[in-house]
C-alpha cells in the first residue's frame, strides 16, 4: 500500500477509537471510556510520531521544504496533544460533558487536519519519497 492509503487507514482507525470513547462517556461507562480513550491517545501518538520522526523528515530532506506544510502539521499536532490532555483530565474527573466537549473539538480539528494531510501532504510525500511506503 502507498503512503496515502496507509496513513488514511490510520486516521480512520483513530477516528473510530475517539467515537468509541465519546459514546462510552455519553453512557458514563467510565471503564469503556478509559479503554477507548487510552487506545485513541496511544494510537494517535504513534501516528504523530511516525509522521514527525519519519515521514516529515524524509519529505523535508527530499524536497528541501522545512518550513512549509510539514511545519503547519506539527503546529496542529501540538493542538491535538493539548486536546488529548484535556480528554485525560475530563476522564480523571469523570466529567462526561467536558469529555464529550473535548471529543467534539478534537473531531473537528482532526477532520480538518486529516483532510489537509490526505489531499495535499501525503500525495506530495508519495511523489517525493515513494520509498517511505515500505517503512509503514
Amino acid at each position: 500500500m502507498g503512503i496515502v492509503t496507509t496513513m488514511q487507514a490510520q486516521h480512520r482507525h483513530c477516528d473510530e477509537l475517539l467515537a468509541q470513547a465519546e459514546a462510552a462517556a455519553r453512557r458514563e461507562d467510565w471503564t469503556a471510556c478509559a479503554a477507548a480513550s487510552a487506545a485513541f491517545v496511544a494510537d494517535t501518538e504513534a501516528h504523530l510520531a511516525l509522521e514527525e520522526n519519519g515521514l516529515f523528515p524524509a519529505f523535508e530532506k527530499a524536497t528541501g521544504m522545512s518550513g512549509g506544510p510539514t511545519q503547519m502539521m506539527r503546529i496542529e499536532h501540538a493542538e491535538v496533544r493539548e486536546l488529548m490532555a484535556g480528554l485525560n483530565e475530563a476522564l480523571a474527573a469523570r466529567d462526561a460533558a467536558d469529555f464529550v466537549g473535548c471529543c467534539e473539538t478534537l473531531l473537528i480539528l482532526l477532520q480538518q487536519h486529516n483532510m489537509k494531510e490526505e489531499n495535499v501532504l501525503y500525495p506530495m510525500c508519495e511523489r517525493a519519497v515513494p520509498e517511505f511506503a515500505g517503512q509503514l
